[in-house]
Formats: structure tokens, sequence, C-alpha cells
């Protein structure tokens, strides 16, 4: 598929999380964060490796209490990825997870405590050689910023990122990255629109609460799509109310359609309608479904009737186009004749076949 647009990046620094690089050239990076008790270990690593297999470049991982630090350093050993810990109020947890192997360190500004904490934070950051991740958040900001600015707003957010960017470079720390996020679209926007002219540290995405799998994932797709447009971003996780291997898959497809990551299949298919030969709907489900162990890109399309389908066929390596007969194109020409029976295994060998075996 020809690419119509590329988006110039925001120039920003490169930073790592554990062998993952952040910003600079590196790609966007997709991330979700584990749902599970923390202190269940068994169950947060079964996750972690379920996000891993669908793709997660990072997890992150949220350490409410002591015991889940000392559950986490458990974690840690099991699992090949990097873990971000994601940690509140109490500072004592961010230094012990940094003893443990964290590979970046999550803290709140607005919750973290006073200046001689965070001093603590960034010593032990220093040491270990792990990066921290400024999380602000337009639901919990500080009490004299909610005063000041009388409700939520992006510049509320922006002063509040700067108070903290502020210590870290009092402090010599420019390890770090940043967050600005709202559970309202245009208030996110604007805050990362406003801090993205003013640092070149790393940016991470996201829309807060965006809410369920629907919906969350039209907001996220329109705050974080205008964002990555611009060239803004260097990461980005999108916050559903489902299961987090969800927020993978949704992120990659947003990464997709802008031409910013490649991986997996690209499928394009029709919303279908009574000109279609097959029925689309099940067929693009099914071979969805059988497909996603598939991490190497390529571009496929399935559609209904003979209005749109040759001319979308001829644009990726496998096509599929509905009619009297059903007709299979590769690399763009016509290939052959398929049965509505045998469609989707017909679909699922013919893109196998132009898939390296290592990568399925």
């Amino acid at each position: 598929m020809k690419q119509a647009h590329k988006i110039k990046r925001r120039v920003s620094k490169k930073i790592f999380v554990g062998n993952v690089a952040i910003g600079g050239d590196a790609p966007i990076t997709v991330q979700s964060m584990t749902n599970t008790d923390t202190c269940d270990v068994d169950s947060t690593v079964s996750q972690i490796l379920s996000l891993e297999k669908a793709g997660a470049d990072l997890v992150r991982v949220s350490i409410p209490t002591m015991d889940a630090a000392e559950a986490f350093k458990k974690i840690k050993t099991r699992v090949n990825i990097p873990l971000i810990t994601d940690i509140h109020f109490d500072y004592k947890i961010a230094l012990k997870v940094a003893g443990y192997g964290a590979d970046c360190l999550r803290i709140n500004p607005g919750n973290i405590g006073k200046e001689d904490r965070i001093r603590e934070v960034v010593a032990a950051a220093k040491d270990n050689g792990i990066p921290i991740r400024i999380g602000v958040n337009a639901g919990s900001l500080e009490k004299d910023l909610q005063k000041k600015y009388t409700e939520p707003t992006p510049e509320a957010m922006v002063e509040s990122a700067f108070r903290h960017i502020d210590i870290l470079d009092r402090l010599n720390f420019d390890n770090f990255k940043v967050s600005l996020k709202a559970s309202e679209v245009f208030m996110t926007i604007f805050a990362y629109r406003q801090l993205a002219s003013q640092i070149d540290n790393p940016l991470h995405l996201g829309i807060t609460e965006a809410g369920s799998f629907r919906s969350g994932t039209v907001k996220s797709s329109i705050g974080m799509g205008l964002l990555l447009s611009e060239g803004i971003g260097d990461t980005i996780r999108v916050s559903l109310a489902s299961d987090p291997v969800d927020e993978i898959k949704v992120g990659f497809d947003i990464l997709k359609s802008l031409h910013l990551r490649k991986k997996g299949v690209n499928l394009i298919a029709c919303p279908s309608c009574s000109r279609q030969k097959f029925d689309v709907i099940s067929v693009v489900n099914e071979l969805e479904a059988r497909l996603e162990d598939i991490t190497e890109p390529i571009d496929v399309a399935v559609i209904g009737c003979v209005v749109n389908g040759p001319g979308e066929a001829k644009e990726v390596s496998v096509g599929l186009t509905g009619g009297s007969p059903n007709l299979l194109y590769i690399d763009g020409k016509t290939h052959s004749k398929v049965e509505n029976e045998s469609l989707v295994d017909t679909l699922e060998a013919s893109i196998r076949r132009r898939i390296p075996i290592s990568n399925v």
C-alpha cells in the first residue's frame, strides 16, 4: 500500500527503559499496564507474558504497597520485557523497587511528597541507571494548582510538570520522560502541544480513564492520533476498561494507521453491503483471530464485491475480491478463483506462505 503522507516526528532525546529505546529515532513504543493483584505473582507474570505475546514493548506494574514491592522482586526474575513501576504517595516504595530491578520509575509530582523525598528517588534512579516518568494527571494535581486554576486545565498540567522538571534539572537528572494525561481529549491535546514546544524529553501519550473498549478506543484514537500526526509522542498507552491485551492491539492499530509502526497484519476490509458475494464480516473476524500470532508486517485486503475490490487488491500483498467467481490476488495480480466455503482457509494459507517461518 502506497504511503500518501509521512509524519515528521518531533526531535526528542533518546532514553532507555531496559533495552528498549524511547525517543530520538526509535520506533514509537506501545505499552499497557497489568490489572492483576501485584501480590499475586503467578497471575501478574501470566498477564505480563500475555501482553508480551500480543506485542507490547513495555509493561507497567502498579506497586501500591511494600508487599507489592516484594512481589515485584519475584515477578522481575520471571519475565524478560522491561517493567515500569507505578508508584504513588510512598517514595520509599520507589527506593525499594529501584533496587529490585525496575526498568523505569513512574511517579506523580502531585502526590510523591516533598522535594527531599524526590531527591532520594532521583538518587536511587541514578545509582541504578534507570529513567523516571513524570506522570501528571488532571485528576491529581497539587492542591495549590487546583485552587489557582479552580479546575483542571492544560496550563495547570504543564505547570505541574515543570515543577517536577525543574527539580530534576536542579539535581542534574535528565533521564526522564513526561506524560500529561486527562480524560478530556482537548485538554490532553493542548497540554501536550504546550509542553512539546518547551522541552525535548520523550513524551508518553495517553488519554487517561478513556472508558470502555468502544468509547475508550475512539477517544484514544482521536486524541493520540491528532498528536501523533503532528509528530508528538514517543511511547503510548491506550487506557481501556477492558482486557489489557486490547490496549496493545488498539495501540498498534493506531500507529499502523498513521504509518508509524508496521507490525502484524494490516487488514483492509469493506463494511459490507448488499453487493457482497460472501459474508465479509464473518470472514474478516475469523481471519483476524487466526492471524494474531503474525508479527511480520503484511497488507491484506478483503472486499466483498468488484466495485472497489480489484483496486484495493492490486495495492496489497494478498487480496480477495468478491464476485462470480471470487478472485484471490497475490502481489497485485490475479492468482486464482476461490469458493465461498474455502475463503478463510485459502486466505490464511496464502498469507502464511509469505511470512518467514521464524515470525509465525
